[in-house]
């Protein structure tokens, strides 16, 4: 006859092996759960990837808003066009449009200048990067771009550009993940900043900006790139953004 103690062990082993079954089971359940509302993908992606499947949706809607945009504005300066040309008032209102396109950046401009640019640092021969480097301190970010658009502008820059879009007042670069989003659309470096004005006001401006002089540091240090070039010849586009504006009100 089997001892109390027996009867306990066995006991105590049945009841374990209970719970490693209903362990089981539940796992697959979980397993199971977790597969159908992942419709067999992964679940595990990391935030960077999330982040670049957004940015790509916003930017293809984007760019059918911006297709619907030229298509509205080509309707809109027809139907202009045929009021002017039998109303008077309105042919005069059309007429002193014309000399304020300029001054708001809604024409295309040219003349001397410099070009900047900006690019994230390359890997080494051996195919990596410096062993004392953050990923933080091998691309450019937002600030850099920021600095450099500073003091172009305080160095008395008439037009400024990045990319292929003219940079006005509302225009501001953001950066999302590796990518940078400027005017509603996304770009990758190399990130090129073309402004219009004297070429050697321009480059003082760029040395003394301490955003600029530290960007140049971590140049020298881990290989990111900052080249400026002197032009005669450069083009900024016009803006083709939103022209709506919001003014503060008096409390």
């Amino acid at each position: 006859m089997a001892s109390d103690n027996d009867r306990s062990g066995v006991l105590a082993s049945r009841a374990w092996q209970v719970m490693v079954v209903v362990v089981c089971l539940l796992v697959g359940v979980l397993l199971s759960t977790t597969r159908q509302f992942s419709s067999g993908d992964e679940i595990r992606r990391t935030d960077t990837t999330r982040l670049s499947t957004l940015v790509r949706s916003a930017q293809d809607s984007a760019d059918q808003a911006e297709s619907t945009r030229d298509e509205l504005a080509v309707q809109v300066e027809q139907l202009q066009r045929e009021a002017g040309a039998g109303d008077s008032d309105v042919a005069d209102a059309l007429a002193g449009v014309g000399p304020l396109l300029a001054p708001a950046g809604l024409e295309a401009e040219s003349g001397p200048g410099v070009v900047v640019t900006l690019t994230d640092a390359p890997r080494g021969s051996d195919g990596r990067y410096a062993s004392d480097a953050s990923p933080d301190d091998l691309v450019v970010h937002q600030q850099d771009v920021q600095s450099v658009l500073n003091a172009l502008w305080s160095g008395g820059a008439t037009a400024l550009a990045m990319q292929d879009q003219r940079v006005a007042g509302n225009v501001a670069p953001r950066c999302i993940g590796n990518t940078l989003l400027l005017g509603g659309r996304t770009y990758s470096p190399p990130y090129f900043v073309t402004a219009l004005g004297d070429a050697a006001a321009l480059n003082a401006a760029l040395d003394a900006e301490p955003g600029v002089q530290l960007f140049r540091q971590y140049s020298v240090r881990y290989g990111l790139g900052l080249t400026v070039g002197a032009s005669d010849d450069l083009t900024v586009p016009a803006y083709q953004g939103s022209l709506r504006l919001q003014f503060a009100q008096p409390g």
